[in-house]
């Protein structure tokens, strides 16, 4: 039996993903939103070609998706003639399909899914379709989300779809490829897939009109192996070495941990290479919520450093960057650095070691395997040391947070003092949070004062600081987190914009609560969705 290469490429990828187990483990929405996204699409064009490739669909192949437990499957996207071969594959593959109403949306949805849920999410897209979507894809490709874009692609010049789709998403950070035949079609696929998984990156994947309407055997799907997340390496041992010697001498130790340092196996061996040498833990904010709990943790590192915790980083003989590009906005333009601290970076991206901030030593390595380590190294020289957690630090329980900062209320009877609201706000809504941030003068007080309990729970769309991006952020988080209390924080200005997003809000009977604060010329709003 044949099938399109179109629909065969989503029943790959639906292998694939499925195969795919995630690192926060596998976390469900109510069966009511996961029969939602079990519906067909909607429209006439969809029934007339559902009906006409139901033979060639083989849902039969459902058996090929494996364990329905191993992970967390969902494509976002908006079809159209290009992708609704290969998005139907997708849906009779058993992923589930999120309709946005426009591109942007559905891009940004994707990339906040994917960060905090810990799996690749697929974006699917009609051809010429990718400038809707471009934000979105340039936003997740300079924050390193594992991302597969995959588009529709006419290689006729004269048509109105034409675009370079290649230079377009490169222009913007992502890798391009496409499919290059037929017979080549499930292993570009796969080598997609995999590059996204590996690596780390938004991997854009262009399926030429003309090789989709090319049919493959259906007894080929069983050919494409699932794509295993490889091991990262630790550092070097002579960095090992001198980062081991260098923590030795340390007194005031510092750990900034950023987007490599996310994950329980960075945490646990942060955690415990911060015990042996007496290092305070701090978060940049793309992973904030880290060290949430930990009585030596204080906080994020940079623009929203409370002033003790500025104080304290930049009190430090030692700063470590942990997957942490240290740039700028973490380093407080470099404000928050002592003028004689060492500096050290340790990170599995060449490229970052140095870009930002003179170090010494830069290390390549894996942010947990080569904590780990570290610490195997100082435990078997004895070496233990009490560094910067001193008996007169005991005050950081009590006043490392925004909120623990005393101020002075500016409210009146006419408007309330942000500061103030958002304390309100941070006790009223459920600990088991999660926070989407939109970009704007406005992101400040609550990306500072509402706590979260985890990295996986504070998705901060800010890398292009971009406008817009904040209600499909918290879509996306909420989708990959259905168990936690979403919270969008977006400026009214900003929900025009948002608008495309607003129908799956319907669609999904969320019920948003919108508290409206005027920071003088800057109105903001925050929004909290409830899933049922």
């Amino acid at each position: 039996m044949t099938i399109s290469v179109g629909t065969g490429i989503g029943l790959a990828l639906a292998r694939l993903v499925s195969r795919h187990r995630s690192s926060v483990g596998p976390r469900w929405p109510s069966k009511r939103i996961a029969a939602l996204h079990r519906l067909p699409i909607r429209s006439v064009l969809a029934a007339r070609c559902a009906l006409r490739c139901a033979p060639m669909a083989a849902r039969s192949l459902r058996h090929l998706i494996g364990d329905a437990t191993l992970g967390i499957r969902r494509a976002f996207g908006v079809v159209g003639s290009g992708n609704f071969h290969f998005t139907n594959g997708l849906i009779d593959g058993g992923v589930q399909f999120v309709a946005a109403r426009h591109e942007g949306g559905a891009a940004t949805m994707a990339d906040a899914y994917a960060r905090m849920s810990g799996e690749v999410a697929v974006v699917s897209v009609h051809q010429g379709c990718l400038t809707n979507a471009i934000t979105g894809i340039g936003e997740a490709a300079k924050s390193r989300t594992p991302l597969l874009v995959v588009s529709g692609e006419t290689a006729d010049s004269a048509s109105n779809f034409y675009m370079d789709q290649d230079g377009l998403a490169r222009s913007v950070g992502a890798v391009s490829l496409r499919l290059r035949s037929a017979a080549t079609a499930l292993a570009d696929t796969r080598a997609a897939y995999a590059l996204a998984l590996r690596d780390r990156r938004t991997v854009l994947l262009n399926l030429p009109l003309h090789i989709q309407s090319e049919t493959l055997e259906r007894g080929q799907l069983a050919s494409v192996d699932p794509v295993a997340a490889l091991a990262r390496p630790q550092a070097a041992p002579q960095s090992i070495e001198a980062l081991a010697e260098l923590l030795k001498t340390a007194e005031r130790p510092v750990f900034i941990a950023g987007r490599g340092g996310r994950g329980t196996a960075a945490r646990a061996a942060l955690l415990a290479l911060a015990d042996d040498v007496g290092a305070l833990l701090a978060e940049g904010a793309v992973a904030k919520g880290l060290f949430a709990g930990q009585p030596w943790a204080i906080d994020v590192a940079g623009g929203f450093s409370s002033p003790l915790t500025a104080e304290l980083i930049a009190g430090a003989d030692v700063v470590v960057g942990r997957g942490s590009a240290l740039n700028m906005w973490t380093t407080g333009h470099g404000r928050l650095l002592g003028k004689d601290v060492r500096l050290v970076q340790v990170g599995l991206d060449v490229e970052a070691i140095g870009r930002n901030r003179t170090v010494a030593p830069g290390i390549v390595g894996d942010v947990a395997a080569t904590a780990q380590a570290t610490s195997e190294r100082l435990r078997t020289q004895g070496h233990r040391r009490r560094g910067y957690r001193t008996p007169q630090l005991q005050r950081i329980d009590a006043a490392i947070l925004w909120r623990d900062t005393p101020y002075d209320d500016t409210g009146t009877t006419a408007k309330i003092d942000p500061r103030t609201l958002s304390i309100v706000l941070d006790d009223l809504i459920p600990t088991d949070r999660v926070v989407g941030v939109d970009s704007g003068n406005f992101m400040g007080y609550p990306s500072m004062y509402l706590r979260v309990p985890d990295e996986n729970s504070f998705a901060f769309t800010q890398a292009f600081q971009s406008i817009g991006l904040g209600l499909a952020t918290s879509i996306g988080t909420a989708l990959a987190q259905p168990g936690r209390f979403p919270v969008v924080i977006g400026g009214p200005c900003r929900e025009g914009l948002s608008h495309a997003s607003h129908s799956l809000l319907c669609a999904e009977a969320m019920v948003r609560l919108r508290v409206v604060s005027n920071l003088e010329d800057f109105p903001c709003s925050i929004n909290c969705i409830c899933l049922p």
